[in-house]
């Protein structure tokens, strides 16, 4: 079974005051947090990212491609995992795993616990925890994932990811760190990690 990843790092961080993905924690930008993670299971990785951003440059600098948006798909992080599923699908992909560029605390583990005992016919599947569910977390199926998110953004339609992934017949996987799959969204979010209340493991 062939599992590439996906950094999903195309948001605009209105609420984080910069580019998220570039942000440093611990010398490091918080993407590499996230790519530690995917890169050593799957067979390639992919960082979405808007041209010229900082987080298109890392995956430049660390090998990984570099996928943007389709400029006619309706602004939103399916969007980003559109075009990745397009990517892993002309590489042989049975399955892509995402995970967003703001979550540097993920479980080594992910990717191994999401695909474990995984077939083509399976449907999605999901991360969650006993805080809630992370639904960008997730292992997409090459290509009805693609399909159905395809046809869903051509019709200028940006729905919920959770509804995307009910669609998909997600089966949710859990993790017992309640704390795996927190975002770093704001600024305050980001000086907690920073100053040790919170690092990555």
């Amino acid at each position: 079974m062939k599992v590439y990843g996906l950094i999903l790092a195309g948001g605009r961080s209105s609420r984080f005051g910069q580019e998220k993905a570039a942000a440093q924690l611990l010398g490091r930008p918080l993407i590499a947090w996230v790519l530690d993670v995917l890169a050593p299971a799957c067979v390639e990785v992919a960082v979405n990212a808007r041209p010229g951003a900082e987080a298109s440059a890392f995956g430049a600098r660390t090998g990984c491609a570099t996928l943007a948006d389709d400029p006619h798909d309706p602004e939103g992080p399916l969007a980003g995992v559109r075009a990745g599923l397009a990517w892993a699908q002309g590489l042989g992909a049975d399955a892509l795993v995402s995970a967003p560029c703001d979550t540097p605390f993920l479980p080594a583990d992910l990717v191994t616990k999401l695909s474990h005992g995984w077939a083509p016919r399976n449907g999605a599947r999901v991360a969650v925890s006993s805080a809630a569910m992370a639904p960008l977390c997730a292992l997409w199926p090459v290509p009805e994932a693609l399909h159905l998110i395809a046809e869903t953004l051509a019709a200028g339609r940006h729905p919920p990811v959770r509804r995307m992934l009910e669609a998909l017949r997600a089966v949710e996987v859990e993790f017992p760190d309640p704390c795996a799959f927190d975002n770093l969204n704001t600024p305050e979010d980001y000086e907690a990690a920073r100053s040790g209340r919170a690092r990555p493991g």
